[in-house]
């Protein structure tokens, strides 16, 4: 059975368990989703279903999309999102809850990360630094020499430097679902989620678990 939701990172709290330990969880806003296209092995050459998220006003999408949804008699919906799956077990038109996840079941999150900017090498590579003493009163945060003599005569590619941090994808693999609350469309997951408040962030079953 598929399991995948569409939703947005709504920040952190945190619960009490059984034992009264406090644990910290990521809320999440999460559906309700629409199945807006079944993709299989024989016709497309792959196994996906495709979700819907966040109902807008039809003049923010464009007359291609909205004739996509509407051969489902879909609403206009601004997120559509593809999620591999093996065994898919829904067909387009249905509404995907947070219901499908239970308390115990293990999810990754994918998200963009917050941006940082142009940042230095020290806090986009964690770099030692240089040493404070012995002369040098301006290197402290440098990285270093990292080019090379005659032989290349150059800086390779994909050398660790100063350059843009942040603002890419990232998935939080292998989080436990603390929390569930379908009335609500919330589900919270144990941990820290990428992203900032109201990124949109994508909920599947645990590759790893």
């Amino acid at each position: 059975m598929f399991k995948g939701l569409i939703g947005k990172k709504i920040g952190m709290t945190q619960i009490f368990d059984e034992a009264g330990a406090a644990v910290p969880i990521t809320l999440i806003e999460a559906g309700p989703c629409y199945v807006t296209q079944v993709r299989s092995a024989d016709k497309d050459g792959y196994s996906a279903v495709q979700l819907g998220y966040d109902e807008v006003k039809p003049k923010r999408l464009t007359k291609g999309e909205l004739g996509h949804l509407s051969k489902n008699n879909l609403p206009p919906l601004r997120f559509l999102r593809e999620f591999r799956a093996k065994e898919t077990g829904v067909s387009e038109g249905d509404v995907v809850n947070v219901d499908i996840f239970g308390i115990g079941d293990h999810v990754d999150v994918t998200g963009t990360s917050k941006g940082k900017g142009f940042t230095g090498a020290v806090k986009r590579f964690n770099f030692a630094g240089g040493p404070r003493t012995h002369g040098q009163s301006d290197r402290e945060r440098a990285p270093g020499s990292h080019g090379s003599g005659t032989t290349p005569g150059r800086v390779y590619k994909g050398v660790r430097a100063p350059g843009h941090s942040g603002n890419v994808r990232v998935t939080a693999a292998n989080l436990q679902v603390a929390f569930v609350d379908p009335e609500r469309n919330l589900i919270g997951v144990r941990g820290s989620v990428p992203g900032s408040r109201g990124g949109l962030v994508l909920i599947k079953e645990a590759r790893k678990a």
